[in-house]
């Protein structure tokens, strides 16, 4: 099994902390004070700023970056569009979310994107798990029912792609003819997650990577054996992947400090605000992510170490920030010890962010990608001169 790593793109602005601009959290929660002679000034999300972190990526050796999708992003598909002549092989991972445009818009935005970048989409498919989320676009539909809905979407997408007038009738959507002026070369392939009941049968049905956030190994397990059986049902194999963070240093001790240093850096205050928001959250994968740093929140995590629920796998993200909230912390060795504890499960794929994105792309490839290099994770560069 290749292993296969990935960056992140922060389109709601980046920085040296855990806060600013926020994912699934209101604009401007916990956003930092700019302070005259510190290096913790907010990054904005231009265009030239995504630039750079993207050229890094690639630099570096990641596959691709994921591009988030919500209120307090830059449009993903806008966005990674711009970067294709900023970039020359990285790939783009562009999430959105399926109930706000048309399953047949959606396959020729898609087509076109794949004939425009030579073949650099990848789609990562949120079905949404935040009710006033959804309805600040429009959307009134209950949690099950959205999955069922993103169930016909992407029937009517692959519909479309295949190179003759597709008819489909559902609950949602009703279309006649859907097709696409040339189908995808390469058909770009469907990253999905979710973790309730209704989110299993639809990965089964149409994922080819199935994504899960950073939870401990036996929670990880659990999964990969659940949606593995369901796509057996439906006469499928799905890739698995894994949603995190990283901070990784020469030495644990330096990155278990670094991570002191951003919780120190958080206001309890604007904890609580973020976790209010975060509470309401109708995704079971949210929910789980909130349980894993329960101890911060009733008052008997005294440290650092405390939020660690796993040897090297960090909950203090989760409190600021929604979505993906852990983070693998430790020596370049022991980040990779974890990567190879995810793999030895099935995770094939790992998509990585850090505070900030350009300098910790550079701890993780420096340090974590030569060490997995060494042990035969991944394949030798090849000499050049």
């Amino acid at each position: 099994m290749t292993l296969r790593f990935h960056w992140f793109l922060p389109t709601t602005g980046d920085g040296r902390t855990l806060v600013g601009g926020g994912h699934s959290v209101p604009k401007g929660v916990a956003l930092p004070a700019e302070a005259p002679g510190t290096a913790d000034r907010f990054r904005e999300p231009g265009i030239d700023y995504l630039a750079q972190v993207a050229r890094t990526a690639e630099q570096l050796g990641f596959e691709a970056v994921l591009t988030p999708t919500g209120t307090w992003c830059e449009d993903a598909w806008l966005v990674t569009a711009a970067l294709i002549r900023e970039t020359s092989r990285l790939k783009f991972l562009v999430a959105f979310r399926p109930g706000l445009l048309s399953p047949t818009l959606a396959a020729q935005m898609a087509a076109t994107y794949q004939r425009v970048s030579g073949g650099r989409l990848a789609l990562n498919v949120v079905t949404g798990g935040e009710a006033a989320e959804q309805r600040r676009f429009g959307d009134h539909l209950g949690h099950d029912e959205r999955y069922a809905r993103t169930d016909e979407f992407l029937s009517v997408v692959r519909g479309a792609w295949g190179g003759e007038p597709f008819d489909f009738t559902g609950e949602h959507y009703r279309v006649e003819g859907a097709t696409v002026r040339q189908p995808p070369a390469p058909v770009p392939p469907v990253y999905f997650g979710g973790s309730s009941g209704a989110a299993g049968p639809v990965a089964a049905r149409h994922a080819d990577v199935y994504l899960t956030w950073g939870e401990p190994p036996a929670q990880v397990a659990a999964k990969i054996a659940h949606v593995r059986d369901l796509a057996g049902r439906e006469g499928r194999t799905v890739r698995f992947g894994i949603r995190l963070h990283t901070l990784s240093r020469d030495t644990s001790e330096q990155a278990w400090a670094e991570a002191g240093r951003l919780l120190d850096g958080l206001d309890p205050a604007a904890v609580a605000q973020a976790q209010q928001v975060l509470a309401a959250s109708e995704s079971v994968g949210q929910q789980r992510m909130r349980t894993l740093h329960q101890r911060y929140r009733d008052g008997s995590a005294t440290g650092v170490r405390d939020l660690e629920i796993h040897p090297n796998l960090w909950a203090g993200v989760g409190l600021v920030r929604g979505g993906a909230g852990t983070a693998l912390v430790g020596s370049h060795a022991e980040v990779a010890d974890r990567i190879e504890e995810y793999a030895a499960l099935g995770i094939e794929e790992f998509i990585l962010s850090g505070y900030p994105h350009i300098e910790e792309a550079y701890w993780f490839g420096e340090g974590v990608l030569p060490e997995l290099r060494r042990r035969g994770q991944l394949p030798r560069l090849r000499a050049t001169g």
